[in-house]
């Protein structure tokens, strides 16, 4: 958005004095279509700090390599996600936003001691059947070089145009065959949001999901992305590639989880299934961008 008014941080932020605030928001007023802030947030200067990535690296599965993990930038930014939306101008309740889809693109590897500088920003508002989607963009660069992007689409619900969106026929997806099994602990909600901050009562414990309609903790969106890319870490390419993925059905963990990746005509598709093997909790795409 080019006109959008970037403030520069000293230091990423802590959680805003006005948080409850943002988290009550009444939410989008019958008959009248929200706005987002034309505003963004800068933070320069980001190293390494070794601890915290060793904690992220063994949350997710990833081995060191002396590169930083392809979902690692998204932890740096999260506190600028968080911080935009606290503005006064953002116009939904925090706490009833659903992380739907979310893109990243790598244009190269990111070495463990490169410093970062993140720019976020908020766009791509759009009224759909049951609410509302918008976008929160991430740019990442090192000595003036883009080396990360990304874009998380979330979804409020409430105030939608009620009409049925047209989408592809893309018929019944296929039976998974060829997977893997993982085990997923109940504490990981607990283990990623202590190194991720994000630290949403759904994600913690059986009694603070209940809170929220849950009949128990689920897993994080973003920690299964991290886990699946994990997995195909060896497989990742060393040039520049993109990575979407589709957020499903909740994990409630503790959980027994399959994880199936299929060859592509352009890259490779990658599922996380409930032990059935059926229901998808996170389907992906991860494809080599063109010359």
């Amino acid at each position: 958005m080019s006109d959008v008014q970037f403030r520069e941080l000293r230091h990423a932020p802590a959680m805003p004095v006005n948080f409850a605030k943002a988290v009550l928001r009444a939410g989008v007023k019958p008959g009248k279509n929200p706005t987002l802030p034309k505003v963004g947030l800068r933070l320069n200067d980001v190293g390494l700090d070794s601890k915290h990535l060793k904690a992220y690296r063994k949350v997710c599965g990833f081995s060191a390599d002396g590169r930083l993990p392809v979902t690692y930038p998204h932890i740096h930014a999260f506190p600028l996600h968080m911080a935009l939306m606290m503005e006064d101008g953002f116009p939904f309740p925090a706490m009833g936003l659903v992380h739907v889809r979310n893109r990243i693109t790598q244009y190269r590897p990111i070495a463990e001691r490169e410093q970062l500088n993140i720019k976020c920003s908020l766009g791509n508002l759009n009224q759909v059947e049951k609410g509302w989607e918008f976008s929160i963009f991430t740019v990442v660069t090192t000595a003036g070089e883009r080396v990360w992007s990304s874009e998380s689409i979330n979804f409020f619900r409430g105030g939608g145009h009620g009409r049925k969106d047209e989408k592809k026929a893309s018929g019944e997806p296929a039976p998974a065959t060829d997977t893997i099994e993982w085990k997923v602990p109940g504490n990981t909600g607990r283990r990623y949001g202590a190194v991720s901050g994000d630290r949403n009562p759904i994600h913690l414990y059986p009694l603070t999901a209940k809170l929220f309609g849950f009949k128990r903790q689920i897993a994080h969106g973003m920690w299964s992305k991290a886990r699946a890319l994990a997995h195909l870490q060896s497989q990742l390419p060393e040039e520049a590639f993109r990575v979407d993925v589709q957020f499903k059905l909740p994990m409630f963990i503790p959980a027994t989880v399959k994880f199936e990746q299929r060859p592509a005509e352009d890259g490779l598709d990658f599922r996380v299934l409930a032990r059935d093997g059926v229901k998808p909790h996170l389907t992906g795409q991860l494809r080599p961008l063109g010359e």
